[in-house]
């Protein structure tokens, strides 16, 4: 084999952080505003300590897996999904951890995203003498924890649209009529999406129109994520469902009104009045992402009508479609799927790769990114 193209992991070693991430997704729902992590230890070729991040404030995957395996720990190769960290927050450094253990070699899949930190768990364990191989299943680790990579580097979070159709791209009938195009089954799969959010984000006109109530309705699911509303003129109603359901609710306008804004907090709504996009048309859509990043959101779920999902896609603000196709036909006449511009060329259109297909009881689900990433 040429040496050039050489990896310096083996089998076992994928083997072992496949293992790794499987238990980070564990977290899926639960880490955040964390990242989802996993570690294995292994020892001569066995397992000897397993872990991974389930809750905000609670132990590491590092120090899990290190309690498990205890003794066994000295001498073994750590796994671990993302670089270890080396700050004292709500925990100790797991870095300090492993060294203190007498690990022996550390392999990480992503280095932490955090400017900040990035890189520093590994230059201590370097210092220590611990041989530290990153990099493996780098990419892996992102997708899982697409939401924190894009807070950390961007300053927003990661944004997916949800989108629900008809064969020919239609979301309701003219008069409005909408309920219901997909399947239970594909309602379902929504509320996973919802799950695994931050937020879950819609726009005033969803609210005044359909008034949902945007909650995760799973048995084993006990996190609500914030429900955020973009509401320019704070005119949300006080007896929507949104608001009178557990959990939190964030409006996000644009023009100050102090009887509404009462209104809304003495519903325990938290209300933020945020700069107008250009026009004065309605909420700046950017600032408002930067608002949720800052309140630590990682991953924001929109759940809106045609106006707001074209605004996020013009403005290059969406980072992933998820779109429900139904197998049925509403006609001409019904609503589009989307509020975009007229074009007057190809060269101009919107151009994504799809990235997953698959089949949610009678439907179709096609998720798709931006051709360009977004940029």
């Amino acid at each position: 084999m040429n040496a050039a193209l050489a990896t310096p992991w083996s089998d076992a070693d994928r083997l072992s952080m496949a293992r790794a991430l499987q238990l980070a997704e564990r977290g899926l729902c639960t880490t955040d505003p964390n990242p989802r992590v996993g570690c294995v230890l292994v020892r001569n070729g066995r397992i000897v300590g397993e872990g991974f991040h389930a809750i905000a404030g609670g132990p590491h995957a590092e120090t899990l897996a290190l309690e498990a395996a205890g003794e066994a720990a000295r001498g073994a190769t750590a796994y671990v999904t993302l670089e270890p960290c080396d700050h004292h927050g709500r925990t100790p450094p797991c870095s300090e951890a492993l060294i203190e253990a007498g690990v022996a070699r550390v392999v990480y899949a992503l280095r932490d995203p955090d400017p900040r930190v990035s890189g520093s768990g590994e230059e201590r364990l370097r210092r220590a003498g611990v041989a530290v191989q990153p990099g493996l299943m780098a990419e892996a680790s992102a997708e899982l924890n697409a939401g924190f990579v894009m807070r950390m580097q961007r300053g927003r979070p990661f944004v997916r649209v949800k989108l629900a159709m008809s064969l020919d791209g239609r979301t309701a009938l003219a008069n409005g009529e909408s309920r219901w195009i997909t399947s239970d089954l594909a309602r379902a799969d929504v509320q996973r999406f919802r799950a695994r959010s931050s937020a879950v984000l819609t726009g005033i006109g969803t609210i005044l129109a359909d008034d949902p109530a945007l909650t995760v309705r799973l048995p084993d699911c006990d996190r609500q994520p914030w429900r955020v509303v973009l509401d320019s003129r704070l005119r949300t109603p006080s007896d929507a469902r949104v608001i009178n359901r557990e959990g939190r609710v964030l409006v996000m306008g644009a023009h100050e009104d102090p009887a509404r804004r009462r209104s809304l907090e003495a519903q325990g709504v938290a209300v933020e009045v945020l700069p107008a996009a250009a026009g004065g048309a309605g909420v700046d859509l950017a600032v408002a992402l930067a608002h949720l990043a800052r309140l630590q959101m990682n991953e924001v779920w929109v759940e809106s009508g045609s106006t707001l999902a074209g605004a996020l896609l013009r403005a290059g603000l969406c980072d992933e479609l998820v779109v429900y196709v139904a197998p049925s036909l509403l006609g001409h006449d019904a609503r589009p799927l989307l509020a975009l511009p007229l074009l007057t060329n190809l060269e101009s259109r919107m151009q994504f790769e799809f990235t997953d297909f698959r089949m949610i009881g009678p439907d179709l689900r096609i998720t798709a990114r931006p051709k360009d990433g977004g940029r």
